[in-house]
């Protein structure tokens, strides 16, 4: 238990999204590209998971439309895509919570997985579409990468009094 006074912590809900925009747009080699995890998405459910009165729907949308801007895509695809990421994780918090670490990877997994086709049959429908197996990569790494992500944020979330 920290001594210091509990707070409101947003400041630590938008760093954190800063930190995953940082990780989501840092260059890294191109044979590496393509086991980038989607940060954005993970920070997203891990926050309404733990805070769905603080991040939900809102929260999607902004950080997807803002996401859009970054990656110059078609504007709304991310921000729909997120927004209903951040539904089915607010509506699911209670349950994926109780789980083990083991099965909520299985869950991100699933919800990452979503997310991806929903981009993907967004981009379809105009025209833009990838190509290859390798667009599903990032599930499983988002997927691999959960327990250690978890535990940071939580503890970040424990250090600073996030409520």
């Amino acid at each position: 238990m920290s001594n210091r006074p509990a707070s409101h912590g947003g400041i630590i809900i938008l760093a954190s999204f800063a930190v995953a925009f940082i990780l989501t747009m840092l260059p890294i080699p191109e044979n590496l590209k393509m086991y980038r995890p989607e940060w954005i998405t993970l920070v997203l459910i891990y926050w309404c998971m733990a805070l769905p009165h603080r991040a939900g729907i809102f929260t999607g949308w902004t950080v997807g439309f803002l996401l859009d801007i970054h990656l110059g895509s078609l504007l709304g695809l991310h921000a729909l895509t997120l927004s209903i990421i951040a539904y089915l994780s607010y509506k699911l918090h209670i349950r994926i919570r109780l789980y083990p670490l083991i099965q909520q990877s299985l869950i991100i997994l699933l919800l990452v997985t979503l997310s991806q086709i929903l981009v993907l049959w967004l981009s379809g429908i105009t025209g833009s579409a990838p190509g290859d197996w390798s667009y599903w990569l990032p599930s499983l790494t988002s997927m691999l990468i959960w327990p250690w992500l978890f535990y940071l944020m939580r503890a970040i979330r424990r250090l600073y009094g996030v409520n």
